[in-house]
This record gives C-alpha cells, sequence and structure tokens, in this order.
C-alpha cells in the first residue's frame, strides 16, 4: 500500500494488521516506491493514494498495468474535488475500485471503524480472486479462500431459468413475456461502475427517445465530477441530479451522493425529487428508493438496469418494477465487477435478460426505439 501521509499509513497499518485475514507485503510513500515493492513482493491487491509526490496515484495506475495487467488495484482518495477528479482519472486509467479517506472521523476509534467497514470488504473482495488465481484456493498465509459461489441452476426460480442455458453464454429470459412501451430508462450500479456506465452511455444515440435515471453508489462532489465527466464523452446532456427537475427525453440524471433521488408527478410532468432521507441497504442514494418510484409513477412502462455492483441494492425495486409490469434486465457475471447486485435480480427471478456489459446498451437502444411513443408525453394511464 502506498500513502504519503504517515497518519494515514498508520491508521491502515493498525487496521489491517487487527484482520487475520489481512498481511501487509510492503508499504511505500508514493508510487516510485510502489513499483519497485512490486518487483520483490508478489501482493494479491496494490492500494494507492490518488495524491502523492514523485509519482501520484494516476502515474502509478498506468505504470503497474504496462507490468501487470490484472492485479487488483483500489484507489483510496480525499473527499474533495481534487480527490474525487483524480479517482476518476485512475478508475480510466485501469484502477478496479476506491474507497474515500476517513477525513470526517474526528476520533482515532471512528477512523478505523470506517477503515473496517469501508475499505476492508473491498480488499477482500478483490484479494480473494486474486489468490485463487495465485495460489490454487488458499490465501498466502495459509487460510482458506471462500469467492462468493457460483449460483447451482436448480437454485434459480424457473422464471430466471427461462432460456439459460448450461453453459455462461448470456441468455434473454422470459422472452415470451408481452412487453409494454418504455416510458423511462432506470439504472442501478456501484463497485465499478464508472467504467460500466461510461460503456453503456457511450453506446447510446442522442436521439434516445426517453429519459434515463441513474444511481451510482458514491459519495458527494464524486457523483457531480461523474456526471460532468459522461456529459463529455456520450451523445446525451448526463447531470446531477436536482429536486424539481422535469424529466425529459435524451436528458441523463444521475443521484447526488449522499442523498435518495425519486421521481414523482406533477400535474403533466414527471419531476426529480432530491431528498437526505434514512439510509436504504446501508446506501444513500439508494436504487431501491429510485426502482420504486418510477414503478409507482410509470407503472408497467419503464425498464429497470442492474448493473455490476456489491450487495443486494436493487433487488426489491426491481421486484417493484416488475410487479407493476415493467421489465428488468441485469448485468451477467462475467462481466461484472462483482457480481453481486445483478446476482441478487437474477436468483430472485426478476431479470427478464441477463446480458454482458457490451450488449447492455444494444438491449436498452433495441427496447425502447422499438417500445417507445415517438415524443416523451405525460405518463400513460395504467
Amino acid at each position: 500500500m502506498a500513502d504519503d501521509s504517515a497518519v494515514i499509513r498508520r491508521l491502515l497499518s493498525q487496521a489491517f494488521t487487527a484482520d487475520r485475514e489481512l498481511l501487509i507485503t510492503g508499504m511505500a510513500v508514493h508510487g516510485g516506491e510502489v513499483l519497485q515493492l512490486l518487483a520483490s513482493q508478489r501482493p494479491d491487491i496494490v492500494l494507492l493514494d490518488v495524491e502523492m509526490p514523485v509519482m501520484d496515484g494516476v502515474e502509478t495506475v498506468m505504470a503497474i498495468r504496462k507490468v501487470s495487467p490484472t492485479i487488483p488495484i483500489v484507489m483510496f482518495s480525499s473527499i474533495t474535488s481534487a480527490g474525487g477528479q483524480a479517482t476518476l482519472d485512475a478508475l480510466a486509467a485501469g484502477a478496479n475500485d476506491y474507497a474515500t479517506k476517513p477525513t470526517r472521523q474526528g476520533h482515532a476509534v471512528d477512523a478505523l471503524g470506517y477503515i473496517r467497514s469501508e475499505l476492508i470488504p473491498k480488499i477482500k473482495q478483490r484479494g480473494r480472486r486474486q489468490q485463487l488465481r495465485a495460489t490454487g484456493g488458499t490465501s498466502p498465509v495459509g487460510r482458506p479462500v471462500t469467492p462468493h459461489p457460483p449460483i447451482a441452476t436448480n437454485a434459480l426460480p424457473k422464471a430466471a431459468m427461462s432460456g439459460m442455458t448450461r453453459s455462461a453464454a448470456p441468455a434473454t429470459v422470459n422472452v415470451s413475456v408481452a412487453r409494454k412501451p418504455v416510458d423511462i430508462v432506470a439504472i442501478g450500479v456501484s463497485t465499478g461502475g464508472p467504467n460500466a456506465l461510461a460503456e453503456v452511455l457511450e453506446a447510446i444515440p442522442a436521439d434516445f427517445p426517453v429519459p434515463i435515471v441513474i444511481v451510482q453508489h458514491m459519495p458527494a462532489v464524486f457523483t457531480q465530477l461523474l456526471a460532468a465527466r459522461l456529459d463529455t464523452t456520450c451523445s446525451l446532456r448526463v447531470r446531477e441530479g436536482v429536486d424539481g427537475a422535469v424529466l425529459q427525453r435524451g436528458d441523463v440524471w444521475i443521484a447526488p451522493g449522499d442523498f435518495h433521488m425519486t421521481v414523482k408527478k406533477r400535474r403533466t410532468d414527471c419531476i426529480l425529487e432530491i431528498a437526505h432521507g434514512p439510509l436504504v441497504n446501508s446506501c444513500r442514494p439508494s436504487v431501491d428508493p429510485l426502482f420504486q418510484s418510477i414503478a409507482t409513477v410509470y407503472g408497467g412502462y419503464c425498464l429497470g438496469v442492474i448493473l455490476t455492483g456489491m450487495g443486494r441494492d436493487g433487488e426489491d425495486g426491481s421486484r417493484a418494477i416488475c410487479d407493476a409490469g415493467g421489465q428488468v434486465i441485469a448485468q451477467d457475471e462475467a462481466s461484472s465487477v462483482v457480481w453481486g447486485m445483478p446476482r441478487a435480480v437474477t436468483r430472485a427471478g426478476l431479470a427478464s435478460a441477463v446480458l454482458p456489459l457490451p450488449q447492455i446498451a444494444r438491449e436498452i437502444v433495441d427496447r425502447t426505439r422499438r417500445m417507445s411513443t415517438p415524443l416523451m408525453a405525460p405518463v400513460r394511464s395504467r
């Protein structure tokens, strides 16, 4: 791990050494030292600060990727505009994930608790995959590694198994179900989301006929920077959600960090509602409130999309969409950074299609163009 702050290195060391599943193989102050450690050590994962002297986090990620395309890299950044921008740059350069520093915790005990709850689970999630490849099933300290087990075909509901084969090839499910027109697309995503969203949105044309609303699990500041970045790389207009904003065709709205974003009806318009409500699934923003709101407002005329992410946020919202007569598609395991959220939706039998990431934009466009109205009209009567 690398961080130029002695305080942060001490906190990380204390938190990691207290966890029997983790072993620190080296500590560095800047990226140049990281590259030297990689040459002499064989870590399962690299933790990098984004702002370091000599060689910063983004430069270090690019250098690591030249010599090791697969080793997991997690960025550890401050919750600032500069930290957020650098984190997004690092993710685009090949970093796998990020966590924010415990800058708002005034006491060391609180900071350690934050590291244990926010950073260490991501370290373990990434490290386990690398350990399995490198050691054949055991960790460097000799402990068995237990990854998320594959889904047994007999454990899936019949709805989820319809049309699926025994191979890993993606298959559309419930193809015989009559589909209603689509008047809105809602996307839920977490770990691995910035790059996944970029791939999906960049493939959607400028004449897309309906609005898109997105929940990406990210802290405040980061979501605004993500929206601004996506706005420059795709044909659609991408913005951070604003309370009272009217939904119009081709607009993309990303829920602001630390706020829930939902949709409600106001006379003939559908508008965004931004609120600092209780955590849902330990998240704010959360996918479930957004999905549940579009199910209420749009009924069966909505399409939910669940992309890569840890946990099960989005499962209850996807159920609400399906109960209202709408459809949900999910990213497949092979293309997901973490197959948690899509896995929960798939296991519950809520996904009408399970697809690799490169096919999701095409599926969204196909469904909306084939089944949407020419203009974004008021919500249909159900």
